[in-house]
């Protein structure tokens, strides 16, 4: 953990990119509250600090010792742990790619039938040996003329000790084309990139092949929300950052990511973020990454709460 965290420590950046394609190195503080964002399908591991997310009701702490995994893009809230005044949070993250979680099932061995569908994100303590792989994965940054040939054996490495560790179901899932979370995640997907307009459970049951009602046990099962509620989010989510770049007023805002009364989006606004539209004031722009981001090395645009 001492190399773990030395190695972070010494290659974080301002942006949290690194040499390394699908991996970052993020630093956060206690500055601020609470900051909103999407989750990204990622590995996380913390090296100093803890954090806690929130989806929907539920909530994940994890620490130095631990990692996370989101197997779907989720709307979560994170800050840093209330036991750690003072401290910032250093750690390590790793995009999760579908087509090469995929292509380790093909190679690896028979796939077992898919599970059902659960949480999107899950924390479990980290095995030695998916530090180690994390570890020599890290070295490699000091190494550019190893890195181009060695940096994609490591990273698949560390996809196989994820499969074969205690959340190994959830990875799994990730590269089946015919998983439960796989159907959900096309959902997800249509709802993400249709926000603004209205969305129908029976035609999302419909997109995902299955019947309304196994559709809504599944989709709570991994987001924590019901479809509406999700799409919720998604829309006041995309409404701070279209008001964060100042180039809109608020009814237009409201307007653009789908709702038709203004004061039913100030009223959801303000239950969210914790002040109304017209008195938010978000620093951060599009292109910084979230205080999410900085700690657990999620991909992401900043959307602070």
């Amino acid at each position: 953990m001492d190399e773990f965290r030395g190695l972070l420590e010494r290659h974080v950046r301002p942006d949290g990119a690194t040499a390394i394609d699908g991996v970052r190195i993020c630093r956060s503080d206690q500055h601020g509250g609470p900051r909103t964002s999407m989750s990204g399908t990622v590995l996380a591991v913390i090296a100093t600090g803890g954090k806690r997310l929130a989806l929907g009701e539920r909530v994940f702490d994890y620490r130095v010792g631990q990692y996370l995994v989101a197997s779907v893009d989720l709307p979560v809230t994170g800050h840093l742990l209330d036991d750690e005044p003072g401290r910032s949070s250093l750690g390590f993250g790793m995009t999760l790619e579908p087509a090469e979680i995929a292509e380790l099932l093909l190679t690896g061995g028979p796939v077992t039938a898919p599970p059902p569908a659960g949480p999107g994100i899950a924390v479990s303590d980290a095995p030695a040996e998916l530090m180690d792989a994390i570890v020599r994965l890290l070295r490699l940054l000091d190494r550019p003329q190893d890195r181009i040939a060695l940096a994609p054996l490591v990273k698949r490495e560390i996809l196989w000790r994820l499969l074969t560790g205690e959340q190994g179901d959830a990875v799994r899932q990730l590269g089946l084309a015919d998983s439960r979370l796989s159907h959900v995640r096309r959902a997800v997907r249509w709802i993400r990139e249709n926000y603004p307009h209205p969305v129908r459970v029976d035609d999302l049951a419909r997109l995902a092949g299955m019947s309304v009602s196994a559709f809504h046990r599944n989709f709570q099962d991994v987001t924590a929300m019901t479809p509406l509620r999700f799409q919720k989010q998604i829309r006041l989510q995309e409404a701070r950052l279209l008001l964060a770049r100042g180039s809109k007023d608020i009814t237009t805002v409201a307007y653009e990511v789908g709702y038709r009364n203004l004061s039913q989006f100030s009223r959801e606004y303000r239950r969210q973020f914790g002040v109304p539209p017209s008195l938010d004031s978000l620093q951060r722009h599009e292109d910084e990454l979230p205080e999410l981001v900085r700690a657990s090395g999620f991909p992401g645009r900043a959307r602070r709460s």
